[in-house]
């Protein structure tokens, strides 16, 4: 067997076990609903804005219309924006418009790949709890499998 035909098989079988750990158990529509739900029971009312220092931790789209950026580490803001906004979840990255590092809804907007999707609403997130609400489950499971075992 030539050099070539053996990278060839490699690159496939790196191909196929890629395609394989991309594939769970639980269909991808599923996970998207859990997470959005996940999110939506962590939010508290909605408020007219929120200020940050001109840069944002991390972000990521959890419907078509939602987003849940994150202003520091464990600082989240759930944010509804006004259809159309169809490149949300697929955009590669976002901006956010404001006025003297203060979003406001209704006045600024999520920048996504070309879209200026108009704010709706901003929902502040309690991450904390949320994280360590998440941890004690995964505790609890790992402790079932245990016992289970």
């Amino acid at each position: 067997m030539s050099w070539s035909t053996s990278c060839r098989r490699c690159a496939w079988l790196l191909v196929a076990a890629a395609l394989l750990a991309s594939c769970s158990g639980i269909p991808l529509k599923q996970r998207e609903a859990a997470e959005r739900s996940r999110f939506e029971a962590y939010a508290g009312k909605p408020v007219d804005h929120f200020t940050w220092l001109t840069h944002y931790d991390g972000w990521e789209p959890i419907s078509h219309y939602q987003l849940v950026v994150w202003t520091d580490i464990n600082r989240a803001y759930l944010i509804r924006v006004f259809p159309p906004c169809t490149d949300l979840m697929f955009a590669r990255r976002i901006g956010l418009t404001s006025t003297a590092d203060t979003v406001y809804a209704h006045f600024d907007a999520v920048r996504a790949d070309g879209w200026r999707c108009q704010i709706d609403t901003i929902q502040p997130v309690d991450y904390l709890k949320m994280k360590r609400d998440l941890r004690q489950q995964q505790q609890a499971a790992k402790e079932a499998g245990k016992s289970g075992a």
